[in-house]
């Protein structure tokens, strides 16, 4: 019996839809989704992001983005997703028929990220193998550039073999997990990866935490400037690596939760999802900074002059440099870029995962033709794009835009319209008490509805005029409007041309998880 939640008349379909694909059981979901939050930015950015906006500080900030925007959209995404049974262009069809495109959207984001964080895997992998040898030697800077860019800091499309070669296996490893399915697939995949990158990072953390220096990295870290607490750029630093470290507004946890049986918690393993990510990234910091104590302490200076403290700088110039100065470096580096390695891994086949899902639920394609086809095309791209002289640029570009841009602006017109527009804020509050220990009220429709559309408002209006008036990273206006401007619009004409196809199954087949009835008081 079909019992729709859309208004709107079901489109043609030739097919019903498939049984849908489940978790084993709770754990599964919940290390799947940890797998998904934990990524490089877990590791290379909070440490720099809390370190250049107060310290010990920054932690304030930090916690209250977490309560007033990043969990309570992670809850809204996990709502959406376990109610309307679908992935985000289904979920959201399901929800309202024109809304669609904004699943589809997501889809898109997703497809920009997927081609370019393989590459930076492939990196990694490079780099786990030269950590054996400590290939990078004197001047790991010049090393990297000489290894991304093959000495041509130009823009070309010549090919990087170096780059090439680690790609294709990346992306050959992906298609194999998705082909098995959600099962046998991705949730073996992370509780094989998840437990080990644990072990990996809490053992490089132990032994740095013995480094010389390594008390004045973390006082450097965690000393707090409660002064930065009155500037908003610290505030906005603080909800931008929330929103950007739990995987939330572009499908992912939609997609996830999808997969979920009927008497599944909601809310709180979104609770050990969301602690479990921020314990991680304070993990990471602890980590990194003892490190980077060491590194001053070798060389005579503080922490403010060694430079390059969060992303590509700091995973591929500075880490490689300290890790040459360190007692058997080569086993801090085969364990920092492991790290990295199965930390990303995780994430990207989170990421590809909401493409082939998608297809899977509009044109009715099985799992392995979804992730072969769907899989085997984000991989062709991302080797023409970021096996080349030119993808470290790229990818720099293409990341800022896509997050900054596409991602936050996913997120407002979400809550704008699930909780204003539609007014169906309250029936997902509903579901998500039935289904949780921990009941959500009215407060989450004011986090969600009000708080976390004002932040990232905010974010966005900023972002937006600093790219047109200050450009990014130096690169000419053309670059930027072409690799940054360019892969947003691509990913809205994407959206539609998405959505105008038909649907070879029908998306009003389902029977819906049957909505909590509130109370007479409840109603009021």
């Amino acid at each position: 019996m079909s019992t729709s939640a859309s208004t709107g008349a079901a489109a043609p379909a030739s097919t019903s839809a498939a049984p849908r694909q489940e978790w084993s059981g709770q754990l599964g979901f919940i290390i799947s989704a940890i797998g998904s939050a934990v990524g490089l930015g877990n590791i290379w950015r909070f440490p720099g992001v809390a370190y250049e906006n107060g310290g010990g500080a920054f932690l304030i900030p930090y916690l209250i983005a977490l309560l007033t925007a990043g969990l309570p959209i992670l809850f809204l995404d996990y709502a959406i997703g376990h109610r309307f049974r679908g992935s985000a262009p289904l979920a959201f069809r399901r929800m309202k028929r024109w809304l669609e495109s904004l699943g589809w959207f997501q889809v898109m984001i997703c497809f920009f990220i997927a081609i370019y964080y393989a590459a930076i895997l492939a990196w990694a992998a490079s780099y786990f193998v030269y950590s054996f040898g400590l290939k990078w030697g004197d001047d790991p800077t010049s090393f990297f550039l000489d290894y991304v860019q093959a000495a041509d800091p130009g823009f070309s499309l010549a090919i990087v073999p170096g780059v090439l070669i680690p790609l294709v296996i990346i992306w050959i490893a992906a298609i194999g997990v998705l082909a098995l399915g959600v099962a046998k697939g991705l949730e073996k995949a992370n509780l094989v990866f998840i437990p080990l990158l644990v072990v990996a990072f809490l053992t490089l953390v132990i032994r740095a935490l013995f480094l010389p220096g390594a008390a004045d990295g973390l006082n450097a870290l965690f000393t707090p400037d409660f002064s930065a607490l009155t500037n908003p750029a610290v505030w906005i630093a603080a909800y931008s690596q929330i929103f950007f470290s739990l995987s939330i507004a572009f499908g992912i946890m939609i997609t996830y939760s999808s997969y979920r049986r009927r008497k599944s918690n909601q809310t709180t393993p979104g609770l050990v999802v969301g602690f479990a990510n921020s314990s991680f990234e304070i993990l990471a910091g602890i980590g990194v900074f003892a490190i980077l104590g060491f590194m001053a302490h070798e060389q005579g200076t503080t922490i403010s002059e060694l430079g390059g403290l969060k992303g590509v700088s700091l995973a591929f110039m500075t880490f490689p440099k300290v890790i040459s100065e360190m007692p058997q470096g080569w086993f801090f580096g085969a364990l920092f870029f492991a790290s990295l390695l199965m930390a990303g891994f995780t994430s990207l086949i989170s990421i590809v995962q909401v493409i082939c899902g998608s297809f899977q639920d509009k044109f009715g394609w099985g799992v392995r033709k979804a992730a072969i086809v769907l899989g085997g095309i984000c991989a062709v791209v991302s080797l023409l794009l970021f096996s080349t002289t030119t993808a470290l640029n790229v990818l720099d570009v293409v990341d800022a835009f896509i997050n900054n841009i596409g991602v936050v602006a996913s997120a407002i017109v979400t809550c704008v319209i699930v909780v204003w527009v539609l007014r169906r804020g309250r029936e997902l509050m509903y579901h998500l008490t039935s289904l949780s220990t921990f009941p959500v009220g009215t407060w989450w429709l004011a986090l969600i509805g009000v708080v976390a559309p004002i932040m990232l408002v905010y974010m966005f209006v900023s972002q937006v005029i600093t790219f047109f008036v200050d450009g990014y990273g130096g690169m000419p206006g053309w670059f930027l409007g072409v690799a940054g401007w360019g892969s947003v619009v691509l990913s809205v004409i994407g959206a539609f041309i998405l959505t105008a196809q038909r649907w070879r199954v029908d998306p009003d087949d389902f029977t819906a998880w049957p909505a909590y009835t509130p109370t007479k008081k409840e109603a009021k």
